[in-house]
């Protein structure tokens, strides 16, 4: 699988060489499960193309989206949990039609000690999920949930670099942890303040 595309690894050919060797490439379709939760780490990813949305679940089988990772990035959550030999905190799943790199945890750990520009990658990458938990937090704390699905939809456009969501009210009330019918009230109200055109599972950004 090539790198090649991938920014953050265009200056480190050694590093990039060793990512391809010891890596595993697979690719996913949309809706796929890449890691389940409480599932056993043996690698972590990195998105070649595509993207990930990594959800938390509660006790009663209830999500919520923490973040999405894009091509070029890995799971922090993973890297974490493999490196503790921990099982899965979240769930991942394929937003879209994507290509995946697993690197074997053991892989992980030895790239650590030959490269301190991977480990700086790792801590970037740690720097990003940590600013966008924290924007999670500060959302379903502070913000009103229409607040919350208006940011929500502008995020899931500009990551798809499309005005127009192909998507149920079902999921994203499972994504924002909360009820079909609010997502349905709330829809409606957007539509009618002409910040949305709705269709049938597709929501249109109005500019």
């Amino acid at each position: 699988m090539e790198l090649d595309n991938l920014t953050e690894f265009k200056a480190l050919p050694e590093l990039k060489e060793k990512l391809v060797k010891y890596g595993i490439a697979k690719a996913f379709s949309e809706g796929d499960i890449i890691l389940d939760d409480n599932a056993h780490i043996n690698s972590i990813p990195i998105v070649v193309s595509g993207s990930i949305r990594v959800m938390r679940l509660d006790d009663d089988g209830r999500e919520i989206l923490l973040y999405y990772i894009k091509a070029g990035e890995s799971c922090i959550m993973s890297f974490l949990g493999g490196m503790h030999n921990d099982t899965s905190k979240v769930k991942a799943i394929a937003e879209e039609h994507c290509h995946i790199l697993f690197i074997p945890i053991d892989k992980v750990s030895m790239l650590i000690r030959e490269y301190p520009q991977w480990l700086d990658y790792i801590f970037r990458l740690y720097h990003k999920r940590f600013e966008e938990l924290l924007e999670v937090v500060n959302a379903v704390a502070f913000k009103k949930m229409d607040e919350r699905l208006l940011d929500f939809i502008k995020k899931k456009c500009e990551l798809i670099q499309s005005h127009t969501l192909i998507v149920t009210h079902e999921q994203l009330a499972n994504e924002l942890g909360t009820a079909r019918v609010v997502v349905s009230r709330l829809l409606k109200q957007m539509e009618d303040l002409g910040l949305v055109q709705l269709g049938r599972n597709k929501i249109t950004l109005v500019s």
